[in-house]
């Protein structure tokens, strides 16, 4: 199995994400795509505007879209209160699926911020990585993170995806009424209307 955590607050999951997570299935063969909200960010101390249940619930509705995408509640908010950190939620899917080659999905932005992250010497232990190239993010780039060959053997690069979709955009058009049917799948639409998220 070839398994990718796709981690994010997904605040809402929008076809920005699905692009990003059909393109990382299509090229590098990946049997399943784990959209796994994060309940808490670390580099995100504000948290996301909508709670993590309706996160869930609306990524859920999002990955009917691919059969090879599958909702995670893996970064669940903790009861200790804590940020969750991807380190940790690698660990936890090592665990679980020990015959799984494991990836994790990210933007070239967030890769860019990895000395950042907890533990970061870990992380490309864990599992190997698909960056993707986002606007303003060349990938030309990742040199400056200093990897060593190795770390740099576990890390692939994805060019291919075009949609760049911004979520705090997408939240104000939420807000100002706009279905932003361009953007969301209709369930997703639908639940944010039902729910009166973003307004």
């Amino acid at each position: 199995m070839r398994v990718a955590l796709f981690g994010g607050s997904f605040d809402p999951p929008h076809h920005g994400h699905t692009a990003i997570a059909v393109a990382a299935a299509d090229v590098f063969d990946l049997d399943q795509v784990l959209f796994a909200p994060v309940g808490r960010q670390p580099l995100k101390p504000e948290g996301a505007p909508a709670s993590f249940a309706d996160r869930l619930a609306m990524v859920e509705l999002a990955c009917r879209t691919d059969p090879r995408f599958a909702v995670s509640d893996l970064d669940a908010p903790r009861s200790d209160g804590k940020p969750n950190y991807t380190v940790e939620t690698l660990a936890t899917l090592h665990e679980t699926m020990p015959d799984a080659r494991l990836f994790n999905l990210v933007g070239g932005d967030s890769f860019l911020d990895l000395p950042r992250w907890h533990e970061p010497e870990r992380l490309l232990d864990l599992a190997e990585w698909i960056v993707v190239s986002r606007p303003g993010f060349p990938l030309a780039d990742l040199s400056m993170l200093g990897l060593t060959p190795r770390q740099r053997g576990r890390v692939h690069l994805l060019q291919t995806v075009h949609e760049d979709v911004a979520a705090t955009n997408l939240r104000e058009r939420l807000e100002a009424g706009d279905q932003c049917a361009d953007v969301l799948d209709p369930a997703v639409s639908a639940y944010i209307k039902v729910h009166h998220l973003y307004r």
